[in-house]
């Protein structure tokens, strides 16, 4: 299967290096010193400054097949563009292709109704505000989805929704508006995965506590600001049901495949990004009367890198390719193979990077520790990496009756 970009998307490509070259790496700094000195509770201008640069150069949700709202690419067609916005933390919200707006978008785009489109997916699409979604608690192995314990209950025209959320990703950042809710409509339905639903929650409605920013090896909000967030007794129109009652795993597997795979693409940017930086570095320092880079070690661990980025790169296309042609759930099984492979991969690679790096590898200098703390998470993001290697296996043991 050739994965040859298309000339649509090589142009795209030149436009999306040229961008990232003139305005995200010159700026990667400044992000995190903004980050630092305003905390995650506020918003950070140089996002503010960049994103009408991208919107006007039309490098605009380029992660929305539907082509009426986004760039009509496929995921096969989208893959290399997201791998180039992965290279920075800085670009992909510049771009308007950030977790987990995108998956939230993509929701509201299937399952939305046009209310639903015209008050919370028009300003989203057009950047002016963002979302979360609530999935995740503390008390119980949410791995296991079936065991998530908040409640949405029907009163009238209303539904009263209780739960303590958290890894909550976007609910400190003031612009977050919208939550994509998840918890129990039918406790004691015998199918336990008819359980759960998904409902919209404005942020400002009231009951809603975003009770502190969680961090994630000790970044807060560079890119994703994890939160914890408790709702109690909120009430929001019974309209705001998204699909139906008792469809949200429906709705789960509908957003986490793309969801997975967009983490995927943007987690092989960030690997050849630290290939790249460990490159340099290895050949600019010299240890005991030769370059770094001259070590066998050294040579093993560039070797090693380049062979696993290439396994990595054609895993994600073939699941991209897969869920193009055949469906996220003929594809499952790809997809569930890049969710272990990529961000295990990714992992090792950045590990050799901060080595090589030394010391400052570990700051904030360079970059390579806050990618790390990103690509640990992925493990642990949209399932962990037990859960899909269980499925994988399942499905292969299904082949032999």
């Amino acid at each position: 299967m050739p994965f040859d970009p298309s000339p649509k998307v090589q142009e795209l490509q030149q436009r999306l290096n040229a961008f990232m070259d003139r305005y995200i790496y010159p700026n990667e700094q400044r992000l995190v010193k903004e980050a630092e000195a305003l905390g995650p509770w506020k918003t950070y201008p140089i996002i503010d400054e960049l994103k009408p640069i991208a919107k006007q150069e039309g490098l605009w949700n380029l992660f929305l097949p539907e082509s009426e709202m986004g760039a009509g690419l496929t995921n096969l067609e989208y893959a290399p563009l997201a791998e180039i916005m992965g290279r920075s933390l800085l670009a992909p919200e510049v771009f308007n292709c950030s977790a987990p707006d995108t998956g939230n978008m993509e929701v509201l785009v299937r399952y939305g109704t046009r209310e639903h489109q015209e008050k919370w997916l028009k300003p989203l699409l057009d950047g002016e505000i963002r979302s979360c979604f609530a999935m995740t608690e503390p008390a119980v192995a949410s791995s296991d989805a079936t065991n998530i314990q908040s409640s949405i209950v029907r009163d009238g025209d209303e539904y009263v929704i209780n739960g303590h959320k958290w890894y909550t990703t976007n609910a400190t950042d003031p612009r977050c508006k919208i939550c994509i809710f998840m918890g129990k409509t039918d406790p004691d339905n015998p199918n336990r995965y008819q359980q759960q639903s998904m409902i919209l929650v404005p942020m400002e409605s009231p009951g809603v506590e975003v009770v502190r920013p969680l961090p994630v090896f000790g970044f807060y909000g560079v890119p994703d600001r994890a939160s914890e967030v408790v709702f109690r007794n909120v009430r929001v129109p019974a309209s705001n049901m998204l699909l139906g009652v008792g469809r949200g795993f429906e709705i789960a597997q509908g957003r986490l495949g793309p969801g997975r795979i967009h983490h995927c693409m943007r987690e092989i940017g960030r690997a050849e990004r630290a290939l790249e930086m460990m490159c340099k570095r290895t050949k600019s320092r010299v240890a005991f009367g030769k370059p770094i880079a001259e070590n066998g070690v050294t040579l093993e661990r560039i070797a090693e890198s380049r062979i696993m980025i290439e396994q990595a790169r054609l895993l994600t296309l073939n699941a991209a390719h897969k869920m193009d042609t055949v469906g996220n759930k003929v594809a499952k099984t790809e997809i569930a193979m890049i969710k272990v492979a990529v961000p295990n991969i990714t992992n090792k690679i950045l590990d050799w990077a901060i080595q090589a790096h030394g010391g400052g590898g570990t700051s904030n200098d360079f970059g390579l520790a806050a990618f790390y703390a990103i690509s640990r998470v992925l493990r642990l993001a949209d399932g962990p990496d037990e859960v899909h290697r269980q499925q994988i296996a399942k499905l292969e043991l299904k082949k032999y009756p």
